[in-house]
């Protein structure tokens, strides 16, 4: 089992599987984030959409009942009857029924009336009802009655009660309002007229703020009171929200619940909706229901994908794997075949053509041990002993001593030295640039004697630099260019400079010539070789150790980066420069 979940099957299954499922998770969170936000927004404008029309709709009921209101208070004949005092009782009574049927009027003229009473200052009722009335004999002491004594005229609203407040006959529910009546001759209160209507419009406005079925409305007074809709319970007021003092309109969200009210301009009431969060959150569980189904349905869809996906590049290299594994063994003669992505078409491809390799190359090493074996026994034979040569190469500079041969002698001492220091050159070897210039005099001795006297030889070198250290092998290749190519065939006095040039914290040691020079041609193709964008010298032109301009520039840049190594200019007919460009600040640099 453990293998198994190691597998790169298991492993890629897993990877698509996690992969695909974390990227629909996380659109899918950002998506119900986002439409939760945006439906709680459309929840809150419509809220305040509905209070605005519910404070509309009870501002046309508030202007209806003031002018149904003031229809008995400017009354002056009523009021003049209300005020009337006489003895006979008579003319007591027809005022009485004069003042009954003016009251009885205004009655029918609306059809929302439960009953109309006037009650006057030295105690007189005047009542008018769908039945006979029975009036409380305890009025005077109730709340309703003192408030619309001391409304100074104005409309009071009172509220929606469960049954008439003066009439004990009247059982039904009734929203009562009233106003005090005054003698407009005296400018006076002479009483009170209180009004009580059928509740259903007030209770309608008030259920056209429910948002949800668990919304809950009221309709509450200054001083605290509540009129509620038919469904919903009195709220307790320590669970309410504080209203605002100077605003006219609240907007609340809460953790639980949405709270939205606004103040009524004409009597200081506010009307307040209360809607619970599984009222306003039915679209998203719907929604969560849905994503659910829809991210279910597409996660087994994703692991199907996955297992085919992997299943495609994990079953081709299971049979190269088992085609490796015979390999190991031996056997050579099997092929793998597949049709899978073009990745692994490519390494099944470069598998099969590397084994027909080994295959050949096992044969060709069996055809060519002998052949080996043979070459190895020639190669030692054909050793030469180098102490031998420097031997007899000191030999016959002692032996041209005696005879008198100066100058023959001194260009064996010097084949000798050349000889010697080349002979012991290792790859990567450091020498200071004196060692380094004293083998190039040995060098250019040989070369002098070479050519008759046809080269001039100036050597500019700061003492300061002779320490510094260098590749082996770093000026000869340079010189023998020079002379090989540019001086040698030159039919006129060849002059061959060698200097420093100090530039900052890099020296450029300078091989200069006179001699034929490159057309741009040339100098291109060798700098390009240089840099490695041309084939450069074969193994037998650069030498057993690498020893050539190319090899040269190379070994500069290994062993000091990339800025350094050679530069070169020449120009046709004028002559070469080659500059060797090194780091001043390296081992053993002498300080200035």
């Amino acid at each position: 089992m453990k293998s198994g979940f190691h597998s790169i099957h298991h492993r890629l299954f897993l990877l698509f599987l996690f992969c695909m499922s974390s990227i629909l998770l996380i659109v899918s969170l950002l998506y119900y984030n986002r439409t939760t936000d945006q439906l709680h927004e459309k929840i809150s404008d419509l809220s305040q959409k509905n209070v605005a029309q519910t404070a509309g709709l009870f501002t046309l009921l508030y202007k209806g009942y003031d002018a149904l209101s003031k229809s008995l208070s400017n009354n002056f004949e009523m009021i003049r009857l209300i005020n009337e005092k006489t003895d006979e009782p008579a003319v007591a009574y027809i005022n009485e029924q004069t003042v009954t049927n003016i009251i009885g009027s205004i009655f029918y003229s609306r059809d929302d009336l439960v009953g109309i009473h006037v009650i006057t200052d030295r105690g007189k009722i005047y009542n008018y009802g769908n039945y006979m009335n029975v009036v409380d004999p305890d009025y005077a002491n109730e709340d309703w009655y003192h408030q619309l004594q001391a409304s100074s005229g104005k409309m009071v609203w009172l509220g929606v009660y469960q049954h008439s407040l003066i009439d004990q006959v009247e059982d039904s529910p009734v929203f009562a309002f009233g106003r005090q009546i005054y003698d407009l001759n005296e400018h006076k209160p002479i009483g009170i007229v209180l009004y009580e209507t059928n509740p259903q419009p007030v209770l309608d406005a008030l259920e056209n703020l429910k948002l949800g079925e668990h919304s809950q409305v009221y309709l509450m007074s200054p001083d605290g009171r509540f009129v509620t809709s038919a469904t919903d319970p009195t709220p307790d007021v320590s669970n309410l929200p504080m209203l605002p003092t100077t605003q006219n309109v609240m907007v609340e969200q809460q953790s639980d619940r949405l709270v939205v009210a606004s103040k009524l301009s004409f009597s200081g009431w506010w009307v307040m909706s209360i809607t619970p969060d599984k009222d306003l959150n039915v679209e998203l569980i719907e929604m969560k229901r849905y994503l659910l189904i829809v991210i279910s349905a597409l996660i087994i869809v994703s692991t199907l994908i996955a297992s085919i996906v992997s299943q495609t590049i994990s079953s081709p290299l299971k049979k190269l794997i088992r085609e490796m594994r015979q390999v190991e063994v031996g056997n050579f003669r099997g092929m793998v075949n597949v049709s899978s992505y073009q990745e692994i078409n490519i390494l099944v491809a470069s598998f099969n053509r590397m084994v027909r390799r080994i295959e050949e190359l096992i044969e060709r090493v069996k055809l060519s041990s002998v052949s080996e074996k043979n070459a190895e026994l020639h190669a030692l034979q054909s050793q030469v002993n180098p102490h031998f040569l420097y031997n007899t190469l000191d030999m016959i500079y002692w032996m041209l001593d005696e005879e008198g041969n100066e100058q023959l002698g001194e260009l064996v001492l010097s084949l000798s030295s050349m000889f010697r220091y080349s002979s012991q050159w290792e790859d990567g070897a450091e020498v200071s640039l004196r060692e380094e210039l004293e083998q190039i005099g040995h060098y250019l001795k040989i070369i002098s004697i070479r050519l008759e006297g046809r080269l001039q030889i100036i050597t500019e070198i700061d003492e300061r630099w002779l320490d510094i250290r260098v590749p082996k092998m770093t000026v000869q290749p340079v010189i023998e260019n020079a002379v090989k190519h540019g001086l040698e065939s030159l039919g006129r006095q060849g002059i061959l400079k060698v200097y420093t040039r100090e530039e900052g914290s890099v020296l450029r040691l300078i091989v200069e010539d006179n001699g034929n020079g490159m057309n741009e041609e040339q100098l291109k193709r060798l700098q390009d070789s240089l840099n490695g964008d041309a084939p450069g010298p074969s193994p037998k032109e650069s030498g057993k150790s690498g020893i050539g301009l190319q090899n040269l520039h190379r070994r500069l840049q290994f062993m000091f980066g990339e800025y350094y190594g050679l530069q070169i200019q020449s120009f046709p007919g004028a002559g070469t420069q080659v500059a060797i460009v090194l780091p001043i600040s390296v081992e053993g640099e002498q300080t200035t």
